[in-house]
């Protein structure tokens, strides 16, 4: 599979190249090979590489003189390279009263720094045909480049300067404001939004992950604070790098050390604890929202990547709602009875929390039909299994369509970052593969037996529902 995967990243290299180019700026041709002073094998002096040298890519391990862990795909084909960052901790870290105050900080790392205003740090960006900006998830902080191989240490000296030395002005601190409290607003009116913050209620309402923002937290905020917290989000302590691209680990190294040079080494953040999930709701949970249709989210405990059923589950999962049109519930709901225009279920995994979950929407004449309909496939599908047929063409899928989850650097960058961050190995990429071909029939309708039982799920409904009782009313 290696080859099939070098081949498919040297053709991205005109496509890549196009698409960053579109940013503006001056660029070399797609094509022009890699610099004579940086072969592939370039060596890299006072650096201790392991490299991994799996069936589906090559991955160079080592720590950058100043003790920064990176793993990068070394790919000389390709003129572009991506860089990943993350640290552990997001917004479920932020304290009780200012939430909000993560996204404030990620808002504001490519809005000015140094001498750059926000207008000056973007034309800057687009000056060298490169891409810098940063994002706060529930449990991580990440920040990501792109840029080109032939500009990467000028673009990688425009990252040092938002991380070191990044300005949080007024002025766009406030348009964060603005722009959030807009949100905050138009959310009431969210089908999504009022289905998760509802479940968020039923299965773990006093936890961090069920805190949301408000007009209040978001007014709360200030740029001195953002600044403040950025130094406990941002730190040397538990930081995670990945790389792809036309780069060295000779030359990445002293860009990486210099880029985050200024982060402190430890800070000081709440992480949040264990998920203990309440039990299933007896009924399912409405939501009142007029509109024409009712959208159905349904919820149970799931499996964390480590256990040791999490690829069966994985493999049932497309068999029962996750495969389009070859999964069971849109065969039933959409096809055989018309019930909804698509429905879709999902492992949640990560954190602190692990869940199996679905969504579909309906007309509110048929909402009573429609989650009927769900809970007697789980019945069927929990007491008879899935047949031979049905597991080989999860299988094939889900081995097949594999390899679309790297075509380009920085999602290669960002696979290689969610291995990282979930403990998995270096070797995931060969194994994950044989693990999903090693799942039985045995193996997956145990799972199904165990694990999808419409009890185990609270349902929640967003709309005008009919023909549901009882409901509680919220």
């Amino acid at each position: 599979m290696q080859a099939s995967l070098r081949s498919a990243l040297a053709a991205l290299s005109l496509v890549s190249m196009a698409a960053l180019s579109s940013c503006g700026g001056n660029a070399r041709e797609a094509d022009s090979p890699p610099s004579a002073d940086e072969p592939a094998s370039a060596p890299a002096p006072g650096l201790d590489i392991a490299t991994h040298e799996g069936d589906f890519v090559e991955i160079q391990q080592f720590e950058t003189p100043e003790g920064i862990s990176v793993w990068l795909v070394n790919e000389p084909s390709i003129p572009i390279v991506s860089i990943n960052a993350a640290w552990p901790g997001g917004s479920a870290s932020d304290p009780q009263g200012l939430e909000g105050l993560a996204n404030s900080v990620v808002y504001q790392m490519n809005e000015g720094a140094g001498e750059l205003d926000a207008l000056a740090f973007q034309t800057r960006m687009e000056e060298l045909n490169m891409s810098f900006g940063c994002s706060a998830g529930r449990d991580w902080t990440s920040c990501s480049a792109d840029m080109l191989r032939e500009n990467a240490g000028e673009a990688m000296d425009l990252v040092a300067l938002a991380m070191n030395e990044p300005r949080f002005d007024d002025g766009p601190f406030e348009r964060f404001q603005r722009e959030a409290l807009i949100g905050i607003k138009r959310r009431v009116t969210s089908p999504d939004f009022l289905a998760s913050e509802a479940m968020e209620e039923a299965l773990y309402p006093d936890h961090p992950y069920a805190r949301e923002t408000s007009a209040a937290s978001i007014n709360a905020l200030s740029p001195s604070l953002a600044l403040s917290h950025k130094d406990d989000l941002m730190v040397r302590e538990g930081m995670l790098v990945t790389a792809v691209g036309a780069i060295t680990p000779g030359k990445l190294a002293p860009m990486i050390d210099k880029a985050f040079a200024g982060l402190p080494a430890e800070g000081d953040l709440d992480l949040p604890g264990e998920v203990v999930l309440e039990d299933p709701l007896a009924a399912p949970k409405r939501v009142d929202l007029p509109q024409p249709q009712t959208l159905v989210r349904f919820t149970a405990p799931g499996l964390q990547r480590d256990h040791p059923d999490f690829f069966a589950a994985y493999v049932l999962n497309y068999t029962f709602g996750g495969g389009g049109f070859e999964s069971r519930l849109m065969k039933e709901l959409r096809v055989a009875q018309g019930l909804t225009y698509g429905i879709g279920t999902g492992l949640g995994f990560g954190g602190e929390l692990a869940t199996w979950s679905g969504r579909g929407q309906t007309r509110n004449e048929t909402a009573g039909r429609f989650v009927k309909g769900i809970k007697d496939q789980m019945r069927a599908i929990s007491r008879q299994g899935i047949t031979e047929q049905e597991l080989a063409d999860a299988k094939s899928y889900l081995t097949g369509a594999y390899p679309l989850a790297f075509d380009s650097n920085s999602k290669i960058a960002g696979q290689m970052m969610g291995v990282r961050q979930q403990e998995l190995g270096v070797d995931y990429f060969d194994r994950r593969n044989g693990a999903i071909e090693a799942v039985t029939l045995d193996d997956a309708n145990r799972v199904a037996a165990e694990w999808l039982k419409p009890e185990r799920f609270t349902f929640v409904l967003v709309g005008e529902p009919e023909g549901i009782a009882p409901v509680e009313t919220d």
